[in-house]
């Protein structure tokens, strides 16, 4: 069993940390708020007051956080994660969604602290992060994705290499662009007619069945699983990457502009469905 540091526990990362704890593995925790890791501690794991205290001595690193900036605030500075005496070869293995810039900025850095980075973004909801059923997007050295497997595997049951590092970080935020430019459009349609044929439809992905049925319910105040601030975040990274290489994205900006005004409009922390507003001129 390894040694390892999980740094970050909210939707996902709770879940997440969980499981490699339940697996038998030393788990030791840091989250911004400390209050998030109680269920963690009372089961095994112990609490740290800073990410590098976090990952004195661990054989891998585990980051899930919301954007680029806690994902530095982890890992950079005085108390980061890198700053950290790791062991020999110790992995770091960052699940967030990040921008493609920063994520090979990471890499760099993990490099020459000694660690073997893994990018490897996940797609799935926090059920499936607590049962180990996500799926992980990696870029990595096959050397390095081999090494991680046995710990990534107790995550997900899937596990797509993509290439290098940076390649999972790009497919993830192909992926949910795609998925914002879905759930706008489907903010047009006449819901409340159509909503169970969309989902038996080839037009149906679990982005799509999800947020149109809660549109139809038009609830976007409880059991949040994605804002309209994180599916933003999500949008800009991703059009920031298209403009690095060339490529045209009318569409992704459209979407964008719809949940821009929706965060505007003071609904950046509930249901990312609540775009149907936007699109009904009701906000």
């Amino acid at each position: 069993m390894k040694r390892i540091a999980f740094l970050g526990l909210g939707r996902m990362g709770s879940g997440m940390a969980a499981r490699l704890l339940g697996a038998g593995h030393r788990l030791t925790v840091y989250n911004r708020t400390a209050a998030r890791a109680e269920a963690l501690v009372r089961a095994g794991a112990a609490l740290a007051p800073t990410p590098r205290d976090a990952c004195d001595g661990a054989e891998a690193v585990f980051a899930m956080t919301a954007d680029d900036g806690s994902s530095r605030a982890m890992w950079c500075g005085e108390d980061g994660a890198l700053a950290a005496r790791v062991a020999r070869g110790a992995l770091a293995i960052e699940c967030s969604t990040l921008s493609h810039e920063w994520a090979l900025e990471l890499a760099r850095l993990a490099a020459q602290r000694g660690l073997r980075y893994v990018d490897a973004p996940v797609t799935g909801l926090p059920p499936a992060a607590a049962a180990g059923e996500l799926t992980l997007l990696v870029g990595a050295a096959d050397a390095d994705l081999e090494a991680a497997r046995p710990l990534l595997d107790v995550l997900a049951n899937r596990v797509l290499h993509f290439g290098p590092v940076g390649a999972g970080t790009a497919y993830k935020l192909a992926i949910n662009l795609i998925g914002s430019v879905q759930i706008a459009s489907a903010a047009e349609l006449d819901l409340g007619a159509v909503v169970d044929a969309i989902a038996t439809s080839q037009a149906a992905s679990p982005q799509v069945v999800r947020n149109t049925r809660r549109m139809v319910e038009g609830e976007f105040a409880r059991d949040v699983v994605f804002t309209p601030v994180l599916r933003l975040k999500d949008v800009e990274y991703a059009l920031r990457l298209a403009e690095t290489l060339g490529v045209a994205t009318p569409f992704g900006a459209a979407a964008r502009e719809m949940f821009r005004r929706l965060i505007e409009r003071g609904a950046g922390d509930e249901h990312e469905a609540r775009v149907i507003d936007v699109a009904r001129g009701r906000m």
